[in-house]
């Protein structure tokens, strides 16, 4: 009798437990409100990305010493950044396609577009062209650049029209995120767009950022690194320069896509740096600013998110008032490549919050707007390069690394004044000439030229066929140079032999079927240092 009243006793917790997590928290928030926020949040990236603008990668694994010179009719400037423009391209996908529409059609979009395009976007829009779609347009296994921060600086519109929906953001995160980005790139912007959703009703930075840890999987690289500026902070409360350091000592070379060099576009460290710029700015407009783009990296992209997260927190119209001044300057431009102005998108993007409100059983009494709080679970969990770590590098003209069948030349390109020619690339266009290099180690990239004159290659991988790659890329006018052509990780340890094989074949827009070969870059499997280092004050 006791175990059977004992089971009754648990049945009724566990039934009073669900019916409390399934029971949300009301919000609630008038329509003026919900508009100045947004209005914040859009202003906040115009201000933050025109602040950083002239020291973007300037300041590579070191800080920002140096004088900081803005004034806000330098907001003018925002009509013309990527920052903004490339989310923007999306909201113009839901206007013409719908909310509801699938992935590949902003993939087109995107792709379509007639903007220049760098890093996870430029690799979606040629995985676009050449018949990969989302989600394996971002995935690593077709993207190289899968956890740059493509994704993290063009999800802000997400977060901005759901306030208080996180599960909203994960799910469109899923599919945006997937278009160009996989994993740590995904996260950040879940990450960003979460901050955004809980600035709405909170004003304490600490609970924002918890808020966001909260929206991706705890076992991620990037909550780990928030998780460590969070620490960093506590132990040098007062010396961001200090938590900088170390900070770097752990993480500064996690950049996959930038192995072998300072350049990093890493989503996660430039996404710690958004955070070590929120907290020891604590909620300072200038301050938080000035210390975001001092971290240095992709020290535009950094700012505009930290100041975004400020600007929705405080609203438009408790902003400083030359900062409002300047972005009401340039209100009705319209940012390149859009058709959107700063009032339009936040016209726009209150109105689909309203929409998404309402979907979440919102209600809309008078001018006030209530709707509840929805429980979420985090992301699921994705790695996209699992211990792997940059071993070497190899230069086409160490010729001695390579071997060279057919007939293979040098390409040379001209110095900006013509006055000089450098050896670039070696490339050939003939059927059958092959190229050939052996390396020890557990990945591979290899590296060349997208360009309007690129032919196509089989890769042989120990012998057998892996896949073939079509090196053509003139879209919206732009080519690439000393991009990855083929890549792959997760090999048994050991040598390990590449082979390419010219085809003599070509893409119908392309004007040749020349084959641009200029390094290749070895990869090897073992903990990361950020795996195994501990900071000075846990030794």
């Amino acid at each position: 009798m006791k175990k059977i009243n004992l089971l009754v006793l648990i049945i009724i917790g566990t039934m009073c437990f669900i019916e409390v997590q399934s029971q949300s928290k009301i919000l609630s928030i008038s329509k003026q409100n919900l508009k100045d926020k947004i209005a914040g949040g859009w202003a906040g990236k115009m201000i933050g990305v025109t602040y950083g603008a002239p020291t973007e990668f300037r300041y590579q694994q070191k800080i920002n010493n140096d004088s900081i010179k803005w004034t806000p009719a330098d907001i003018k400037g925002s009509v013309w950044q990527d920052d903004i423009y490339v989310q923007l391209t999306f909201m113009m996908a839901m206007d013409k396609y719908g909310m509801d529409a699938p992935a590949v059609k902003y993939q087109e979009m995107l792709a379509k577009a007639g903007y220049h395009l760098w890093c996870a976007n430029m690799q979606a829009r040629k995985n676009y062209f050449d018949g990969i779609y989302p989600p394996m347009s971002g995935n690593p296994e077709y993207n190289f650049r899968a956890d740059d921060i493509d994704f993290q600086i063009e999800a802000d519109y997400i977060g901005f029209m759901n306030p208080g929906m996180i599960q909203n953001i994960i799910n469109e995160s899923d599919k945006i995120g997937h278009i160009m980005n996989y994993g740590d790139g995904v996260y950040g912007g879940i990450f960003l767009s979460a901050l955004y959703s809980a600035a709405f009703f909170e004003k304490d930075i600490n609970k924002i950022i918890e808020t966001g840890l909260s929206s991706i999987p705890a076992e991620s690289d990037y909550s780990r690194i928030v998780r460590d500026v969070i620490k960093l902070h506590r132990y040098y409360p007062n010396d961001w320069k200090a938590a900088w350091k170390e900070l770097d000592a752990k993480w500064g070379d996690v950049d996959i896509s930038g192995a072998g060099s300072p350049f990093n576009i890493d989503a996660k460290l430039n996404g710690a740096f958004i955070v070590m710029g929120l907290l020891y700015g604590e909620g300072d407009d200038y301050k938080t600013l000035e210390i975001t783009t001092r971290c240095g990296a992709d020290s535009d992209c950094n700012p505009s998110n930290a100041m975004a997260v400020i600007g929705v927190i405080k609203g438009f119209a408790k902003l400083p008032v030359e900062m409002r001044k300047g972005v009401q300057a340039v209100g009705d431009s319209v940012f390149i490549n859009t058709t959107y102005s700063f009032n339009t998108a936040v016209e726009s993007t209150y109105n689909y919050a309203l929409k998404l409100i309402l979907q979440n059983g919102g209600k809309i009494n008078g001018n006030t707007i209530s709707w509840p709080m929805q429980v979420y679970k985090p992301a699921t969990f994705e790695n996209s390069f699992p211990k792997v770590v940059f071993d070497g590098k190899a230069s086409i003209f160490e010729k001695e690394k390579w071997k060279f069948k057919g007939n293979w030349n040098m390409f040379k390109v001209k110095s900006w004044d013509g006055e000089k020619e450098t050896e670039q690339s070696m490339f050939s266009n003939t059927k059958g000439d092959e190229l050939e290099f052996e390396f020890n180690g557990t990945g591979i990239s290899l590296m060349g030229n997208w360009v309007k004159d690129g032919g196509q290659a089989d890769i042989y991988l120990d012998g057998k066929f892996h896949r073939s790659i079509d090196t053509y890329y003139n879209y919206s006018q732009q080519e690439h140079r000393n991009v990855s052509l083929w890549h792959v990780f997760q090999l048994n340890p050991g040598k390990h032999t590449l082979k390419l094989v010219v085809k003599g074949d070509k893409n119908i827009e392309s004007l040749n079927t020349n084959v641009y070969i200029t390094k290749a870059i070895i990869y090897k499997s073992e903990p990361k240092k950020s795996d195994v280092y501990k900071f000075s004050f846990e030794k």
